[in-house]
């Protein structure tokens, strides 16, 4: 019979630098398998994880079913769809490249395409690509403005292109802000075509042979995927899994085993052998020299976790997910890899730190409530929405003499006043608002629990009394994605917003200039609307 799961453990040694290996407990082990089989049921598809520290395995497991159809168990051959994990590796292509000194980190990427934004004079330069800072749109949130589900298509490369050569604008002025988007690395997939003459395929499947990584591929076309592949499954009461049509690549679509992304993690780390040159590998492991930006890199995020510093990277795409985690100073590496649309490895790689690194829960390492007690703030004045600069809101209103925080997506909670000018959830105590005001004279209300940082909101202004809540009624369009938006009037603040003509949902008015939209946030002015969603930002409606 084979066996549902494999775990292997390497004993402890001394490396020649000097530092030791870690030696796992038995008690730890069963702690990290419990980790990684807490949402691996019997029959259901699974994982698929590893712990490396200075080039040895130290923690291996694979669990549930690659393919529930014909009992498939993930192994060492099941290839996983690592989503946007693919990114280092189309930007350690990009380092071969400037290696061989075929294109620049400051070259303008309209040397390739002169058709897109020919009205930005600004350079957007293959470094702006690199770490998310060109303003370039996210043609997955376009899409979705259009009206698309993007899985059920099956889009290329060049539909990407035709795309983004239809935007007239960014969502901001080139290298003065971070915003990630998937256009970025598609963009540089076609970049390195147009330099080599060669498919990005062909091009980085070399690469993957001179990594010794012989099952890693990216996949433009979804009717050849070799290998085993490890079927991705949705849970909505039963096991469902859906067909893989997508052929984008450079943002994603990378197949891999854990075995391939061991011998990365090795050699990202300086370990390991291959015959490509370990300069570029170093390279593409450090923060891009001289940018401003250093919470990205080539491919690669930059951070702290619990005080440890680190490079991670997620991938999601379906019910297919990844978390690469990396701790330098120690040399070692954390991967895993899943099918299910139930595990979490961004919190499963985490806690799987937690363990062999024996550090304390997550509340021990965030600032949990208010240092001190403020000025007394009345309930009256705290009324109003509150946003982020990604306009997420908070809505505070008064029912029947109790204050409510309403959010989008999210039950009504009554809060009560814990001190001056803090409150918290009636029935969850660890929820605090604390109310200050800023430089500006702004209101604004900074949110603490146990499980995340804190975060601040600032209170939109108020509407005045005499507002013509009618005179932003109209019909409006946009010419880059040929898309509508019609705003009627309801009652209150409330609106109802038409989308293409065939997607009714509603608008709440949370000042003169400023509407709320499901996951979006209108910027209003005379006759034109710009919206503005997770990652696309400032696309222009016209009133027709």
């Amino acid at each position: 019979m084979r066996k549902f799961t494999q775990t292997f453990l390497l004993v402890a040694s001394l490396t020649s630098t000097g530092q030791a290996q870690i030696a796992l407990t038995s008690k730890q082990i069963k702690r990290l398998d419990s980790i990684a089989c807490q949402d691996v049921p019997k029959n259901a598809p699974g994982i698929a994880t590893a712990i490396i520290q200075n080039g040895k395995v130290i923690y291996k497991k694979y669990a549930g079913f690659a393919d529930l159809a014909d009992s498939t168990i993930i192994n060492k051959s099941s290839r996983f769809n690592i989503a946007s994990n693919g990114k280092q590796f189309t930007a350690l292509a990009i380092l071969t490249l400037i290696d061989k000194k075929k294109l620049k980190l400051s070259d303008d990427i309209r040397k390739w395409f002169p058709k897109i934004y020919p009205d930005i004079k600004d350079k957007i330069t293959i470094q702006s690509l690199l770490n998310h800072t060109s303003g370039v749109r996210d043609c997955y949130d376009l899409w979705s403005l259009q009206g698309y589900t993007w899985w059920e298509k099956s889009f290329s490369n060049n539909d990407v292109l035709a795309l983004i050569e239809k935007q007239s604008d960014l969502n901001f002025k080139p290298d003065t802000k971070y915003l990630y988007s998937n256009t970025n690395y598609i963009l540089l997939a076609l970049i390195l075509e147009k330099v080599t003459k060669r498919t990005f395929v062909d091009y980085t499947n070399e690469m993957f042979y001179q990594l010794n990584m012989p099952n890693t591929s990216f996949e433009s076309n979804y009717k050849s995927i070799r290998g085993q592949i490890a079927r991705a499954y949705f849970n909505f009461g039963t096991w469902t899994t859906f067909n893989w049509i997508w052929n984008v690549v450079g943002d994603g679509n990378l197949f891999t085993t854990l075995e391939d992304q061991i011998q990365w993690e090795k050699l990202a780390l300086g370990r390991g052998s291959s015959g490509f040159k370990s300069k570029i590998i170093s390279q593409s492991q450090k923060i891009i020299e001289g940018s401003k930006f250093t919470n990205y890199g080539y491919g690669l995020e930059f951070g702290k976790y619990k005080e440890l510093s680190y490079r991670f990277h997620e991938g999601a795409t379906g019910a297919w997910k990844a978390t690469t985690i990396r701790f330098p100073q120690n040399n070692i590496s954390i991967v895993t890899l899943t099918n299910t649309g139930k595990s979490i490895p961004y919190n499963q790689t985490r806690q799987m730190a937690d363990v062999i690194f024996n550090l304390k829960s997550d509340e021990t390492y965030l600032v949990t409530q208010p240092m001190s007690i403020g000025t007394y703030i009345r309930e009256d004045e705290i009324l109003g929405t509150y946003l982020t600069e990604s306009d997420f809101a908070f809505t505070f209103e008064k029912i029947n003499n109790k204050i409510f925080l309403k959010r989008v997506g999210r039950n009504d909670v009554e809060l009560e006043r814990e001190a001056n000018n803090i409150f918290h959830q009636k029935f969850d105590p660890a929820f605090k608002q604390e109310f200050t005001v800023n430089s500006k004279g702004e209101l604004q209300v900074t949110a603490y629990y146990i499980n995340h940082s804190p975060y601040r909101l600032t209170k939109a202004n108020r509407i005045k009394e005499n507002f013509d809540f009618r005179s932003i009624n109209g019909d409006y369009i946009n010419s880059e994605t040929n898309t509508t938006l019609k705003i009627e009037y309801l009652e209150g603040m409330n609106y109802e917003i038409t989308f293409r003509n065939d997607y009714k949902t509603k608008g709440l008015l949370v000042s003169t200039n400023k509407m709320l939209v499901d996951i979006y946030s209108l910027e209003i002015q005379k006759g034109k609307l710009f919206l503005n969603g997770a990652r696309i930002k400032n696309v222009k409606y016209v009133q027709k």
